[in-house]
């Protein structure tokens, strides 16, 4: 399967620890397509269906339904987890995460 920046796939998340997510669900690809054609991880942020006022989560439309990319969970995953691909964010989506991406880890 070829994964790409800012798909929406869904990945097997297991074993959590405390507050992290857990479970199948869909995921966001947030490394860079050069990445994700030579290594064998994907660092991807999960999404959760819950909405919490948290500046840290971004609203998104898929599959005719209101989800929430949590970008203040960022992982890195082995690609095996990746199951199935969902989707892809729109521009504003896409948007809107490289906005909260750059507030909360870079500035």
């Amino acid at each position: 399967m070829v994964i790409t920046q800012y798909s929406i796939v869904l990945v097997e998340l297991d074993k959590p620890g405390g507050y992290e997510i857990a479970n199948t669900r869909p995921c966001v690809v947030i490394s860079p397509n050069e990445m994700n054609r030579y290594l064998r991880t994907v660092v991807m942020a999960p999404m959760t269906r819950r909405a919490r006022p948290y500046p840290t989560r971004v609203r998104v439309r898929h599959n005719q339904e209101t989800g929430w990319v949590v970008a203040d969970q960022i992982t890195t995953i082995d690609r095996q987890k990746v199951k199935k691909y969902l989707g892809k964010l729109t521009h504003p989506e896409i948007k809107k995460l490289k906005n909260i991406i750059r507030e909360t880890f870079v500035e």
